[in-house]
């Protein structure tokens, strides 16, 4: 059994999109161990404790350094024996020192086709109003590894997505939700947990 915490700092579809997955069968051999975000606030937490799962939130706010807030999730983590961490929304740069921790061991979601729209500031909205901005007629989601970039790591898998004529970068975002980031991203846990996928390198 594959033991996964997911990251997140907002409404948490995607990690709705891997509890359903997880639910229904499309991803086998996994548990979610506990839901974990910077945002006490966030209504993916509200998620995680409708489906049962345990959650902890921790805000950088109450640290005084990145390093003392990174060392205080990875307690977390390490506790709990987590094997795959997942960030689905999580909007935290991971320092060094964390990502060297769990080297290979943690995947993101980006909405994008990297290289495109990636690096820092390219979050969210801001992802979609710059692919619109630019005339592209494709985006998509990318899963990729985590490493102590920022979306630099490994690319595991993507979709495209076509732009429509009159899109705003809000219809954008959830069609890109809808038709690549809930589909790839329990995919690509699915064949982490099967071994079609090896972390840890």
């Amino acid at each position: 059994m594959l033991k996964i915490a997911v990251l997140v700092s907002g409404g948490g579809t995607n990690l709705q999109a891997i509890i359903d997955a997880i639910g229904s069968g499309k991803i086998t051999n996994t548990k979610i161990e506990f839901v974990f975000s910077n945002n006490k606030n966030a209504y993916a937490l509200t998620r995680a404790m409708n489906a049962g799962i345990p959650t902890v939130s921790l805000s950088r706010k109450d640290y005084d350094s990145v390093e003392s807030y990174d060392k205080a999730m990875l307690s977390e983590f390490k506790k709990r024996d987590i094997e795959l961490i997942v960030l689905a929304g999580f909007l935290h740069n991971l320092s060094p020192e964390f990502t060297e921790e769990y080297k290979g061991r943690i995947i993101n979601i980006h909405p994008s086709l990297i290289p495109s729209f990636c690096g820092k500031g390219f979050y969210g909205l801001h992802v979609h109003e710059a692919a619109l901005e630019k005339g592209v007629k494709v985006t998509g989601a990318t899963v990729h590894f985590v490493d102590a970039g920022i979306d630099t790591g490994r690319i595991i898998t993507q979709k495209a997505v076509y732009v429509e004529e009159g899109d705003t970068p809000e219809t954008l975002q959830r069609r890109v939700m809808e038709n690549a980031e809930w589909i790839i991203l329990p995919e690509a846990i699915n064949k982490i947990a099967a071994g079609e996928i090896r972390i840890g390198e």
